[in-house]
């Protein structure tokens, strides 16, 4: 008998178009766990809710644009489930449970919150929903009783927090019924973005998926590079290049050459970016080509997303039975 494979949980926020630093920190590995993992992947429009609560309005846009990218990725419905978040009820009910049982502290002491407070301007995220957050998405794993949740580390904290509350559930109601999720650390690169910041959808500093040539080499062209590099001739330091970095993450078997070229003065920023843009377009050339080729229509996205809520709620259903009986209101 062939042993059951282990289960995993991934989702990503609707809260603008896809970029390169998601192929890189997540589709590229989302695509390859398929092959090995029982995989659910979701739309975590709760998640956006939680910061985009004062403009909501795209949401639902982002949510068929960004699957429509995963497709073109290779995360295949047939062998995932790929769903939307809020068409799976039992994500809040669990949530609910959670956050009767989970201490304030334990929520206040999660790193993440107060950067993402500092890193988030023009917005009030002192709310109790966004403090809330990590016990929402202890709920999207132990829904689904993920045994390993693909993360960077710094969400290691969040996983954490998880697992403390799979032992208080298990203390509090002498009910085994959730694995200890345990992290897939997974080499996911931070990228920057074009201006050196943090590739974020919020900055506006990225290369999206679905971008065109054209606007592609225009983007690349305005990146930051090797601030200390005043002329041609000057040698550059490729270790702290941001357009370097690149050449790490999308195009590894050329980056030394690339890397000493720039140190020795071989090369210069314009040459660099020119040829990062043409590897970005390379890389990016697949998700175009299955765009163009059809069956990625909205219609086609959301009986994509039905389907997979339908799959999803089977599974959520059954843990819900369990989590009610064991809290008393079975």
């Amino acid at each position: 008998m062939t042993p059951a494979r282990a289960r995993v949980l991934s989702g990503m926020r609707p809260t603008g178009a896809l970029h390169v630093g998601h192929l890189a920190g997540a589709l590229r590995n989302w695509a390859a766990l398929q092959e090995t993992h029982d995989c659910f992947f979701m739309v975590a429009d709760w998640h956006a809710l939680m910061s985009e609560y004062e403009h909501p309005d795209r949401l639902g846009e982002f949510a068929v644009s960004n699957v429509t990218d995963w497709l073109a990725c290779g995360i295949d419905p047939k062998r995932s489930v790929i769903f939307r978040q809020s068409d799976v009820p039992e994500h809040l009910e669990l949530y609910a449970v959670l956050s009767m049982i989970t201490p304030l502290g334990w929520v206040e002491r999660v790193p993440t919150y107060k950067e993402q407070l500092r890193e988030v301007a023009g917005r009030d995220l002192a709310t109790y929903g966004f403090l809330g957050y990590p016990v929402l998405q202890a709920a999207d794993i132990l829904l689904y009783k993920a045994g390993v949740v693909p993360v960077g580390e710094d969400q290691v904290p969040h996983l954490e927090l998880a697992r403390e509350i799979v032992r208080r559930f298990k203390f509090l109601y002498r009910r085994d019924l959730f694995p200890e999720p345990q992290p897939l650390l997974t080499e996911a690169p931070r990228l920057a973005g074009t201006d050196g910041r943090k590739m974020s959808k919020s900055y506006g500093n990225t290369i999206g998926l679905a971008d065109d040539e054209a606007t592609i080499r225009a983007t690349v062209q305005q990146m930051v590079t090797d601030t200390q590099r005043i002329r041609m001739t000057d040698p550059g330091h490729p270790e702290t290049c941001f357009v370097c970095q690149y050449w790490k993450v999308f195009a590894p078997g050329r980056a030394p050459q690339v890397w000493e070229e720039c140190r020795t003065s071989q090369r210069g920023c314009a040459q660099n970016k020119r040829e990062l843009a043409d590897v970005l377009i390379e890389v990016t050339a697949p998700m175009r080509r299955a765009r163009a080729a059809g069956g990625y229509s909205e219609a086609a996205v959301r009986a994509i997303l039905q389907d997979g809520a339908e799959r999803a709620r089977a599974v959520a259903r059954a843990t819900m039975r369990q989590v009610r009986e064991a809290v008393g209101l079975a």
